[in-house]
């Protein structure tokens, strides 16, 4: 079987989705319709703009949204996924790809997440950092232990990387304790603040009214979703997931565990970087990934 992934924050670079925008009328259209619903020329950010321009949430979630969403639609009658999933923000882009969302409204939804999490990130100085070489439990427990200050495991990437995220006072504390454990590395990350924390709290709550008003249809394939790693296909069960994702951790290791389960054998990344593929690999080298 055949399963579709998408990147989430992190995969963006300068020139992004310009071969797309040049070479089909179709990406074009949808660029230049998603310039409209944005209100700013995002085409100019992604083609022409700074590392810095992209590193803004406003613009690096719809820039990474678009460039994965329009390369499923220019594969036109090829794209034929029998599931799919999306680490973080790529699950926005999962659930259009499946037909759970229309392009308009999951750009739309992006586009109000990276908002709410921009002002959840400037209400309290936070961060994320990379844990190398332990196993899940560890890091779990590490930061379980921790009651005065907040940190939790955010990201569980694949066996032996996991991110956690937290409260700077909390990340120093957890990197320390998980260095003195055996920790390879223990890498503090260049990002705006802890997203998968209860840090995002602010923006899970702006966000639900959104997801709540927005219309989900039932997907055309199941779509693994991050908080529990489990299928769904039920459009209001995906809505309450969604929201939970923004303060739960993304279980990646075990969602990949759990297609391939299902009968997956082929994962096809699809958007910026191959960030995914690497990871895939890392969790089962047997399938094939392209």
């Amino acid at each position: 079987m055949r399963a579709y992934v998408f990147p989430g924050q992190g995969a963006q670079f300068v020139g992004m989705g310009k071969d797309l925008y040049d070479n089909s009328p179709v990406a074009k259209e949808m660029f230049e319709k998603a310039n409209e619903i944005l209100g700013f020329r995002i085409t100019d950010l992604m083609f022409n703009g700074t590392p810095e321009d992209l590193r803004q949430t406003k613009v690096t979630q719809p820039a990474i949204f678009l460039h994965s969403v329009i390369s499923s639609v220019v594969l036109g009658d090829e794209f034929q996924p029998e599931m799919v999933a999306g680490h973080s923000l790529g699950e926005f882009s999962a659930l259009v790809a499946c037909g759970a969302l229309t392009f308009e409204d999951g750009l739309v939804l992006v586009s109000k997440r990276a908002m709410a999490m921009q002002k959840a990130c400037e209400k309290e100085p936070s961060t994320m950092a990379a844990i190398i070489g332990l196993p899940d439990e560890v890091v779990d427990e590490v930061c379980d232990n921790i009651t005065d200050k907040i940190v939790v495991a955010a990201n569980f990437n694949c066996p032996g990387q996991i991110v956690i995220s937290g409260s700077i006072d909390g990340i120093d504390e957890a990197c320390a304790q998980l260095t003195a454990k055996g920790a390879k590395r223990a890498l503090k990350l260049s990002v705006g603040g802890a997203f998968h924390s209860p840090l995002m709290q602010p923006a899970a709550d702006e966000l639900q009214a959104a997801i709540m008003e927005t219309k989900f249809s039932t997907p055309k394939c199941p779509i693994y979703q991050n908080v529990n790693a489990y299928p769904q296909t039920d459009p209001e069960a995906i809505k309450m997931n969604l929201v939970a994702q923004l303060t739960a951790p993304v279980r990646w290791t075990q969602t990949v565990k759990n297609m391939i389960a299902d009968g997956a054998t082929e994962f096809i990344e699809l958007g910026p970087g191959d960030v995914l593929k690497g990871l895939i690999r890392k969790v089962d080298k047997n399938v094939t990934v392209g």
